[in-house]
């Protein structure tokens, strides 16, 4: 079975799958994205996430041609069309085709993309034994320039710190704002572990909202964890007992080496393996039922 995309209403094969080059998503970046996951016939947080992609369509003044309910029940039958019990999905909108200039104005109708597909951010073992990773010289884009809770398609920065990753032999980076404090990594949230205390940036340091984080700070209340939301530096990184990434694609990865600084005993920790299994459990026991 060919792979089925959803395309502006219409669910078309991938090689059929086309935008056009006047679309203002391709020429400037002008759309938004969401990426979930599908477990075991489920769409995990599938409406947290077409909340937070109408929340960001909104801060950028972006109408999506469809109604919330309407993007659930597309998003629900792109799964079954592809027939596929565990898989990731790409959500896009872009702002649609218009003129060479930058106007949105010239966008009669914003573009609606869902993509069912495979993903694998890290290689398997990287789960079991943990990644070692960089801070990068590319800092974070300010909150008062854009603000990183939209998830906006532009993410050159988050690219040219990709960039610097791969250049210093890394497997993940870890991106700071303009005064020096930790925000997340090239494309995951963060969490750091000290004496017990879970510790992640607040999102006025310049994060994404993930939901992954927040799912990890609700299991985290539930049992029994204390988790403060706290503005960190490389200090804290170096210092911590354990680190952890999350991410609807990456899910919970542990982090044993920051900037040469090996985390805690240099494996990953009990804290972490402990969330681990607590987000494994919980996407594989609830969700959106697609079959």
């Amino acid at each position: 079975m060919s792979q089925v995309i959803y395309l502006d209403g219409q669910f078309v094969t991938r090689g059929e799958a086309k935008v056009s080059v006047y679309d203002h998503g391709l020429l400037y970046g002008d759309g938004i994205f969401e990426g979930l996951r599908v477990y075991n016939g489920r769409i995990f947080k599938l409406e947290e996430h077409v909340e937070r992609l109408y929340e960001s369509a909104k801060a950028i003044m972006l109408a999506i041609p469809m109604t919330r309910q309407q993007m659930i029940e597309a998003h629900v039958e792109t799964v079954r069309q592809n027939n596929l019990r565990d898989v990731y999905i790409r959500t896009i909108v872009t702002r649609g085709v218009g003129s060479l200039g930058i106007d949105p104005r010239s966008c009669a109708r914003a573009c609606v993309i869902i993509i069912v597909d495979t993903i694998s951010l890290y290689p398997p073992e990287f789960y079991q034994e943990g990644i070692k990773v960089v801070t990068v010289a590319t800092r974070r884009t300010a909150v008062d320039a854009l603000s990183p809770r939209v998830k906006s398609l532009n993410y050159l920065g988050n690219v040219m710190a990709k960039i610097e990753v791969n250049r210093a032999g890394a497997f993940g980076g870890i991106m700071l704002n303009n005064e020096g404090y930790v925000t997340e990594g090239t494309a995951d949230n963060i969490f750091v572990v000290k004496k017990g205390v879970l510790y992640t940036p607040p999102t006025h340091v310049g994060i994404l909202q993930g939901i992954t984080r927040d799912t990890i700070m609700e299991l985290a209340m539930r049992d029994g964890y204390t988790v403060r939301e706290q503005v960190m530096t490389r200090h804290d990184l170096f210092v911590a007992d354990e680190i952890f990434f999350t991410g609807s694609g990456a899910e919970v990865i542990p982090v044993i080496n920051v900037d040469g600084r090996s985390i805690g005993d240099g494996k990953p920790g009990a804290i972490t393996w402990h969330f681990v299994n607590a987000y494994r459990t919980l996407v594989n026991t609830t969700g959106y039922p697609v079959f």
